[in-house]
């Protein structure tokens, strides 16, 4: 057997006759139709993904992703990362949660302390009840009931000040202030208001706690009654001012003739109930250019009376020698020369001068004319106010001695005044009006 044939017989049943392919292909597919199983196999169907589904996967890996970042990221913002706080020129170290409260805890306040509460005498009633501590971050007041909720979320200042001192609660009241008084009387005969006394106005407190009244605030300044006492001693003039109390009476008129004749101006001090008796007399001593004044109604003693009796007093006086003469006067002459500092607090209202006398003739002793003259030119002096009384008893002796006074007196160089002639020579103050 040739090499081919070998072959050819050897693999005979493994070598495929290609010749006979169509015919084996159909015999082989014939086969397996008789082999089929009916309905109840399948092929299986070859498999797809599904678009949604996918995306919807992809983005919440994106998402939770995302999500995971930004809470390291929060986490690291606003709880692990260390912030630098700086108090007083020193930086401390704070996570950034931390709270104000718990800042301040961990330093002890840095060493403020809170106010005190005082009362309003200004004495402490509890040495940490006034206002707390306070505290700025960045210029930034943060109240302290704000502390346990501010947290640090940055670097930054904080200014911690001390508290301050707080008044107890109290009740304000609006209370005058009497006026005081600067009243000299010492320095002459003639007293003139020259500043009239004015009530103050001032704030009170009054402490709830401790019960106590403070004066504060001063609304209106109170304005102290001043009254200076003058011995006017006008320079160049040789000047001498004669006085009459207790008129007018039956002696007036004779009076009034002496000085007429001897063209002399006198000051007549009239009690009102006399004037009103003798109203002709007094409007002859107006009309001859002589002064009245008042010299009260009924010549009481002042220190005795109160205040009230003193004002109405005075009050009355000048009535009465308003409609006796028709004039008003506001120059007065105490009786007894008794009106001190509290007749001065009571009535400086009502009067401009309280003028009292530096020569005294003592002719109500009724010690004889030549005794009474005695005493005037012995004693006489530039600016004198002479004191001699034209009603309240027996006057003959006074005007016995009058016409023998006035010629010595001339020849001593003297000019004859009235008391407010004298203070306006003399250069004395203007009164003080009182205010409306």
């Amino acid at each position: 057997m040739d090499r081919e044939d070998h072959v050819v017989g050897k693999d005979a049943e493994r070598i495929p006759d290609y010749e006979n392919e169509e015919a084996d292909r159909a015999e082989f597919e014939h086969e397996v139709e008789d082999l089929s199983f009916g309905d109840n196999v399948h092929a299986p169907k070859p498999k797809h993904r599904h678009p949604v589904l996918f995306s919807a996967v992809t983005t919440l890996i994106v998402l939770l992703v995302l999500a995971l970042g930004a809470g390291v990221w929060y986490m690291w913002q606003y709880h692990w990362r260390t912030l630098s706080i700086e108090v007083d020129g020193t930086a401390y170290s704070a996570k950034a949660d931390t709270t104000v409260a718990a800042f301040m805890r961990d330093h002890r306040d840095f060493e403020r302390k809170p106010g005190r509460l005082l009362s309003v005498e200004g004495k402490v009633l509890e040495p940490s009840g006034g206002n707390t501590v306070s505290v700025k971050f960045d210029g930034k007041q943060i109240e302290p009931a704000d502390w346990d909720r501010t947290r640090f979320e940055k670097n930054g200042t904080l200014t911690v000040t001390p508290g301050t001192d707080l008044t107890e609660e109290h009740t304000v009241e609006q209370r005058k202030v009497p006026f005081k008084t600067d009243i000299n009387l010492n320095g002459g005969p003639v007293q003139i208001v020259t500043q009239q006394g004015e009530d103050g106005l001032q704030e009170f407190w009054v402490g709830k706690q401790s019960k106590k009244t403070a004066a504060k605030t001063v609304i209106r300044k109170q304005k102290p009654l001043i009254v200076k006492s003058f011995a006017p001693h006008p320079e160049g003039k040789k000047v001498i001012a004669l006085t009459f109390d207790d008129g007018p009476s039956i002696y007036s008129d004779k009076i009034l003739d002496i000085l007429k004749q001897n063209k002399v101006k006198a000051t007549f001090f009239e009690l009102g109930e006399q004037s009103l008796e003798f109203p002709k007399v007094e409007q002859r001593i107006v009309k001859e250019g002589h002064q009245i004044a008042s010299h009260s109604v009924s010549h009481p003693y002042f220190p005795n009376m109160s205040a009230q009796e003193q004002r109405q007093e005075i009050e009355n006086s000048l009535s009465d020698i308003k409609k006796a003469s028709d004039v008003s006067t506001r120059t007065f002459r105490a009786p007894y020369g008794a009106f001190g500092v509290d007749e001065w607090k009571n009535n400086a209202t009502l009067i401009d001068r309280n003028v009292l006398w530096d020569v005294d003739t003592l002719d109500w002793k009724r010690p004889g004319e030549k005794q009474i003259t005695k005493e005037v030119v012995d004693y006489v002096h530039n600016g004198a106010v002479v004191l001699m009384h034209s009603g309240g008893g027996d006057r003959s002796q006074t005007v016995k001695a009058l016409p023998e006074i006035i010629k010595q007196l001339k020849k001593k160089g003297y000019s004859f005044v009235t008391i407010d002639e004298l203070c306006k020579v003399a250069g004395l103050p203007e009164a003080a009006e009182p205010s409306r």
